[in-house]
């Protein structure tokens, strides 16, 4: 298994400096680098402490979400979390939203199909958010449908931008017709009432059969819709539902003050707070395309592209993108890696069981 996991952390390496060779194969590497000697990198550490505030807001929102099935500490919330977004970075598939999950079922005994549903409404609330936040820049920013930055197999310009967000808001109307209806006693007690009704309906199985069904099938069925029900309990408590609604405004207001900072220093990118903003929410959508781990190279086009709508050179925008794609990836990597070793989480095991 170690050999394994060695070789898909080189295999992802090694896809990620291709994926940035693309991202970066019409600026010249020297004056890149000049560029990163001439960046204020005060500014960085400024933009950091934002940063890591933001995922101190992300623990206590899902620790509210977690209320509705177990009360966790602020550092069992933490290290989970942290540990997921550390796999997302450096392993394919996201895995680490299978991870948390896994976690809280071996240290808190929180049933993994209650802990995705804690992870998918989590997920749910930065969807709503992204697509708002989405919406109100395409309201104050005209996208010229002619600028476009192409990256690989894919094309980012306006006419990706708005498919990504049909297909976020598709997502967003599903989870959240799902969430409705399985916390609604009375359908999901209909639906506990239809499946446990199917031992009786499959009556040619005979007795032996419908046992073998009742006991493997629909009891464990009807236990899976109880533990997603108490996943998404989050949404019969107004209070609970007020404060994920907060930490997910605040988190977001944490994000873009730190975008904003490290256009501070970055000398040639002068673009104003809501601007900075338009970047980084342009950014989260060009990574929602499939990609390598960490989105390297993606990431980097978005936000040269994002960049270019307001005349920033690419020379300027390729060393944006990059810092703040370092600020924002290699923190987490460290803290989870540090979260792993201290609430002893075997991360092979969490890869291959998960």
């Amino acid at each position: 298994m170690k050999k394994k996991m060695i070789l898909s952390l080189l295999a992802g390496i090694v896809i990620s400096v291709i994926a940035l060779y693309f991202a970066f194969k019409n600026v010249p590497f020297s004056e890149l680098i000049g560029y990163f000697q001439s960046i204020d990198y005060f500014w960085m550490l400024i933009s950091l402490l934002f940063v890591v505030f933001s995922f101190f807001l992300r623990v206590l929102r899902w620790q509210v979400i977690l209320r509705t099935s177990s009360m966790v500490s602020f550092w069992r919330a933490y290290h989970p979390m942290m540990i997921g977004f550390m796999l997302n970075c450096v392993l394919p598939a996201r895995i680490g939203e299978l991870a948390r999950p896994a976690i809280l079922q071996q240290k808190e005994k929180i049933p993994f199909i209650t802990g995705l549903a804690t992870v998918a409404t989590e997920r749910l609330f930065d969807l709503l958010f992204l697509i708002l936040l989405f919406a109100i820049v395409l309201s104050f920013i005209d996208i010229d449908p002619d600028i476009k930055m192409t990256f690989g197999s894919y094309t980012l310009n306006r006419s990706m931008l708005m498919t990504i967000a049909t297909g976020m808001v598709k997502l967003s109307l599903i989870l959240i017709a799902g969430i409705v209806l399985i916390s609604i006693d009375r359908i999901r007690k209909l639906a506990k009432w239809i499946i446990m009704k199917i031992p009786g309906i499959l009556s040619f199985t005979g007795s032996k059969g419908q046992e073998i069904i009742g006991r493997y099938f629909c009891l464990p069925l009807v236990s899976i819709i109880e533990n997603i029900a108490a996943g998404f309990g989050l949404v019969k408590n107004l209070k609970n539902l007020s404060l994920c609604l907060f930490f997910s405004l605040t988190i977001w207001l944490m994000q873009a003050v730190s975008y904003y900072i490290i256009t501070l220093g970055c000398p040639g990118v002068d673009v104003s707070f809501f601007e900075a903003a338009a970047v980084l929410i342009i950014i989260c959508f060009s990574i929602a395309l499939p990609s390598v781990p960490g989105f390297w190279g993606l990431w980097e086009a978005g936000g040269v592209f994002a960049l270019s709508l307001f005349a920033i050179g690419s020379k300027e925008a390729s060393g944006f993108a990059l810092v703040s794609h370092a600020i924002q990836m290699f923190p987490v990597i460290i803290a989870g890696f540090v979260s792993a070793i201290v609430y002893g989480v075997n991360i092979r095991q969490i890869k291959y069981h998960s």
